[in-house]
Order: C-alpha cells, then sequence, then structure tokens
C-alpha cells in the first residue's frame, strides 16, 4: 500500500491558504493545523470532544488523553499540544464553539454532527485534492508530523511515544527521507 504524501512547508501554506476559500474555513483550518501539529489520526480527531480539550476553567488543555476507544490499538495516550496548537485550538473554540457543552463534538460536519473516522478522511481528501496536492490523504499530517520532528533529531522512541506506537520499527515506516536532511547529514562529516 502507497503511503500518504508527506507535505512540504510550502504545500501546507498552500492547503491553508486554500481552506481559507471554503465554507467551514474556521472549522477546516483547525482540522488540518491539528492534523500537522499534533500528528494525530483522523478518526482521533474526529471522536474528540470539546471536554477533551478544554479544561474547566475553558482553557486549551497541554494534554488531550485519548481513551482507548478513540485510538487505533485501543490503549490511551496522551497527544500534547504545543503552543502554536494550543492558539489555533483556542480561536477555533471561541469562533465556532462557543456556548456549547465539553460533550458536544469538537469537529462537527455541515449537518453539526460529528465526524466519524470516514467522513474526516474524505475531508482531507476533498481539501487536498482542491489544493492541488497529489498523493495526499488523512495520513498526511501524521506523517508531516513524524518527519518533521525526525529531521530535527528527536529520538525514535520519542517519537513512537508522540504516535502511539508499539514498535519504533512501526515509526520509523513513517519517517520521509528527501534530499535536504541528506545534504544537511553530509555536511556534519567532519
Amino acid at each position: 500500500m502507497k503511503q500518504a504524501k508527506t507535505l512540504r512547508a510550502d504545500e501546507i501554506k498552500r492547503v491553508l491558504a486554500y481552506v481559507a476559500t471554503r465554507r467551514h474555513a474556521i472549522r477546516d483550518r483547525a482540522i488540518i493545523v491539528t492534523s500537522f501539529q499534533s500528528g494525530m489520526r483522523a478518526h482521533e480527531m474526529a471522536s474528540l470532544r470539546i471536554g477533551d480539550v478544554v479544561d474547566e476553567a475553558g482553557n486549551v488543555r497541554g494534554e488531550i488523553i485519548l481513551k482507548p476507544e478513540q485510538t487505533k490499538g485501543r490503549f490511551s495516550r496522551r497527544v500534547f499540544v504545543n503552543a502554536r496548537l494550543k492558539k489555533e485550538l483556542a480561536i477555533y473554540l471561541k469562533q465556532a464553539c462557543a456556548g456549547m457543552s465539553a460533550s458536544e463534538p469538537l469537529f462537527r460536519s455541515q449537518k453539526r454532527h460529528a465526524f466519524n473516522g470516514n467522513t474526516m478522511c474524505q475531508l482531507f481528501l476533498n481539501i487536498y485534492k482542491e489544493a492541488g496536492i497529489k498523493g495526499a490523504s488523512s495520513h498526511s499530517g501524521r506523517r508531516t508530523f513524524i518527519t518533521n520532528l525526525a529531521s530535527k533529531s528527536i529520538s525514535v522512541r520519542v517519537l513512537a511515544a508522540l504516535a502511539g506506537h508499539s514498535s519504533i520499527s512501526t515509526t520509523q515506516r513513517y519517517i520521509d527521507v528527501n534530499d535536504d536532511q541528506l545534504r544537511n547529514a553530509v555536511e556534519l562529516v567532519s
């Protein structure tokens, strides 16, 4: 099976520029940024409730705890939320989720229902297709997240933990190697 495309920074910008033109621009931007900044799977994002992301004081959490029923392997795991994702989610929540209860879906379809894994995957495919990104899928954000961290010399064990993989060999399959990484590597030779 062919792996999802890992996006370059200019391709991510193109996707975000396209998303800004869409009917549900605020929601779609939050979904795309969540994918690239957290490495969550599409079905994990589809399962999120506002209370998973926001604490009792209304602030975006520093960690999202995914329950076993929300994950692929049926194991609870933590998703760490960086400053950029916190900011994006805070904007989204303020603009799209004001007054909603903690039990409401974080991301809702145009019919105002929770996405399921398949509809979230279809949303990603549609966005990437319309943005002109060939080979991208709902897994592209996850692969890009892992590859970007790997290029910053983050240990594969840390990457596996962040991805929720029980085996580092699974994580290694997510890491793309590109020409810039190869050039930088040979420059380290003394």
